[in-house]
């Protein structure tokens, strides 16, 4: 007969569970910044699984379960206004909409006069490429 009962597992569970989460918000909180590779990383350690061969394997639901999660953490990382970068194709960061004015300007395509309502200040998402990728899709030879 076994000392080791379904109760005491459940315990050392939520026990590690607790120290995994303390680890992380440690983790998180020592530099201040989003990190989207580690936060990928992390949470694929959580899903692979590794057969006897030693080959990594995932599912296709677990990988996109992963993803959806890692890119909705990155975009409420950039939402609080940290800039949030994707290795090799850009970074996702906050930018402020200044408030105008409601009055009248000049259409500069007909030259005539219109009414323009004012609008608040606000915030919206703005991506920025890396610079290789920019030179990548300005060079006609690669079309």
């Amino acid at each position: 007969m076994s000392h080791y009962s379904p109760i005491m597992a459940k315990k050392a569970a939520k026990k590690s569970a607790k120290k995994t989460a303390k680890k992380s918000a440690v983790k998180a909180s020592s530099n201040g910044k989003y990190s989207f590779i580690d936060d990928l990383l992390e949470e694929l350690h959580e899903v692979i699984q590794v057969d006897k061969k030693g080959q990594a394997k995932i599912k296709k639901t677990d990988l996109k379960a992963v993803l959806e999660s890692s890119f909705e953490k990155a975009g409420k990382a950039a939402a609080s206004g940290q800039r949030v970068r994707f290795p090799a194709i850009g970074a996702l960061v906050r930018s402020e909409v200044k408030a105008r004015k409601a009055g009248k300007q000049m259409n500069p395509f007909t030259g005539e006069e219109m009414t323009v309502s004012a609008r608040p200040a606000s915030k919206k998402p703005r991506w920025s490429f890396p610079k290789s990728l920019k030179e990548t899709f300005a060079n006609k030879k690669n079309w």
